[in-house]
């Protein structure tokens, strides 16, 4: 038995208990107790929820041998202080995407992990979904893959809360926030998943009032192809995501949770592809942390993935020139 504690008390956590719940069925995993600075904010989450155990002494849990892993759905910037932390008390690590402001935190989470002969992953719930498995089942069918368009457009809330003057967790600079971490990720990742980490990058981006920015474009360089990402928080779109080959085109619904492909071939041919998949689709990441957690199957390639995605979106960072 897998036993998991969470840290964090905001939706993204209430979706992975869930998630825990329906990979229960397949995986051997439970979510054992939830965690806060704040415990009796943790009593409160955890009878939400439906969990047991709740308390504000995690490294205890820990040490006490109560649970075998951490989950990390805190804000951006405290992820890598957070898994240091567990990864040095023995625990296996669940962080949320994106797992780290950086690569080279990244990296060095990664060696303290083998080290000390612990599970290291990245939740990142589109690239596990099957929804992306149709996806790369379909490609063959393009022929010459020349055009990749992935976007996440979906306004936030709480981007009124800028507008009034404040800066809410989801916009702060000090939290890594920002539209790129947030929803930029999903396209980046499913672009990198599918077809690997891009020789250059140049982007565009429109800084909001905090200083994150709020939406951008980024253009992904591959060989005999470009990518494209689009990401923002302060405006919404329908548009899908596509692919296009010197054969046909590859119609996405929703980069983050693919249940809708539409194939349309030269010959006017057109197939349309419904997927079959779990409304809440951490589902699928969970299965994969159980599995490697179980040690059937090898976490090098899902951490070298997570490691192209944080080189990735540190030089769409830094190319970020302003709009």
């Amino acid at each position: 038995m897998i036993r998991i504690a969470t840290i964090g008390t905001s939706v993204i956590t209430e979706r992975f208990v869930e998630a825990v719940a329906a990979a229960g069925e397949t995986r051997d995993i439970r979510v054992e107790a939830v965690t806060s600075r704040d415990a009796a904010r943790a009593r409160a989450f955890a009878d939400r929820v439906g969990v047991a155990g709740a308390t504000d002494d995690l490294d205890g849990l820990i040490l006490d041998g109560a649970v075998d892993a951490v989950y990390i759905g805190s804000p951006n910037g405290a992820h890598a202080g957070q898994a240091r932390a567990a990864i040095a008390a023995g625990a296996h690590v669940f962080v949320e995407k994106p797992a780290t402001e950086t690569a080279a935190e990244w990296d060095e989470l990664v060696a303290e992990a083998r080290a000390a002969g612990v599970v290291l992953f990245e939740g990142m719930r589109n690239v596990y979904d099957p929804g992306l498995v149709a996806v790369r089942e379909l490609l063959p069918r393009l022929g010459v893959l020349r055009r990749a368009a992935f976007a996440y457009c979906q306004r936030s809330a709480r981007y009124d809360l800028v507008l009034a003057g404040e800066t809410p967790n989801i916009f702060d600079p000090a939290l890594g926030g920002g539209a790129l971490m947030d929803l930029g990720v999903y396209p980046l990742s499913a672009m990198i998943a599918l077809f690997g980490e891009p020789a250059d990058v140049v982007a565009v981006s429109a800084r909001i009032a905090t200083g994150v920015e709020g939406l951008g474009t980024a253009l992904l360089s591959y060989d005999g192809m470009v990518g494209e990402v689009t990401f923002s928080k302060i405006t919404r779109s329908d548009v899908p995501s596509e692919i296009e080959g010197e054969l046909g085109s590859l119609e996405i619904d929703h980069i983050a949770q693919p249940r809708h492909l539409k194939l349309t071939l030269l010959d006017g041919t057109v197939i349309e592809q419904r997927v079959e998949a779990a409304e809440n689709n951490m589902r699928y990441e969970v299965e994969r942390f159980a599995d490697l957690v179980a040690g059937a199957a090898d976490a090098d390639p899902d951490q070298q993935r997570t490691a192209a995605v944080l080189r990735t979106l540190e030089s769409i960072k830094a190319d970020g020139r302003l709009v």
